[in-house]
């Protein structure tokens, strides 16, 4: 039974996950949004609402390391397993003038974690500074979008407005009926085999979150919209620290297990800077790096298990 409710969790945020997006996308581009904006903050949050859900959730039922787990270890996977199979599907272009900022917004949010996570507990306080710099980079990123390379090709006319509003709503429905699947079947699975929750928030239920991203930006990489794949992962990685973990600890205080002040935070932001520092300094993230990625990610779940 905890399988079955394991697999409808995943099905659940896969389906709501895409819908959520495919409406909120429809919405973005009737009132013409440009596309880099569309992935830094309408998929970034679409795509981050499992995410959302599942921590409230966990925290709110007594889970933290699974609500904490899940954000740190969507946005490592998010990096390495997301970015990875999209360049092995076809090497990302770099594009966009507002990627130094967004890659520094997501480097710096990363950091923040630091002095956080060492008081031992995510308090209100510590949860309304993290929204408030999500709310003043969503203020920044509209007054000051930037000029950006547009692919519109292959892109069809944007389905009518009620349409895209009726995917949000049925995507919001599946997400949360996802979300609460998702954490009783992961929470149930690590007690029956004395697994730790905070692997299995950093590697199941990270995965069973980020799958929205994982769609969202493969569907990009087929069709070669290259700022939509990166804007995703760079958008999604922002609102999953600041608007994620900060609303989640508004609502419920959460404990923080000293693993991932030491082991996981830190490979977090490495590979917050490593991203950076390829985004900023390459024109193409080729197959190379893709398979480079992978089992990158392939070590760091044999790691985490420790």
């Amino acid at each position: 039974m905890d399988y079955l409710l394991l697999l409808a969790g995943l099905v659940g945020l896969f389906l709501g996950g895409e819908a959520l997006v495919r409406g909120s996308v429809g919405i973005a581009r009737r009132l013409a949004i440009p596309p880099l904006l569309i992935g830094l903050t309408v998929v970034g949050f679409g795509t981050s609402t499992p995410e959302l859900l599942v921590s409230v959730d966990a925290a709110w039922r007594g889970s933290p390391d699974i609500a904490l787990g899940n954000i740190v270890g969507s946005n490592i996977a998010n990096i390495l397993l997301i970015i990875g199979m999209s360049a092995l599907v076809w090497p990302i272009k770099v594009l966009g003038a507002t990627l130094k900022r967004d890659t520094a917004v997501m480097t710096l949010a990363a950091l923040a974690l630091v002095p956080i996570f060492a008081l031992g507990e995510m308090g209100r306080l510590s949860g309304f500074i993290l929204f408030a710099g999500l709310v003043g980079y969503l203020v920044w990123a509209y007054v000051q979008p930037g000029e950006v390379v547009v692919e519109e090709e292959g892109l069809k006319p944007p389905a009518p407005t009620l349409i895209s509003v009726l995917w949000v709503i049925g995507g919001l429905v599946a997400l949360m009926a996802g979300a609460r699947f998702l954490v009783d079947g992961a929470v149930s699975i690590a007690r029956e085999y004395g697994i730790s929750e905070a692997f299995i928030g950093l590697t199941i239920v990270a995965i069973g979150t980020s799958l929205p991203e994982l769609a969202t930006s493969l569907i990009a990489a087929f069709r070669r919209q290259s700022e939509i794949a990166i804007g995703n992962i760079v958008g999604s990685n922002i609102f999953n620290i600041l608007g994620i973990l900060g609303v989640t600890a508004m609502i419920s205080p959460i404990p923080v297990a000293s693993r991932f002040l030491t082991f996981d935070l830190p490979i977090m932001i490495v590979l917050s800077l490593v991203l950076t520092g390829l985004l900023l300094t390459q024109k193409v993230i080729g197959r190379g790096v893709g398979v480079a990625m992978l089992a990158g990610y392939g070590a760091y779940v044999w790691a985490a298990q420790g």
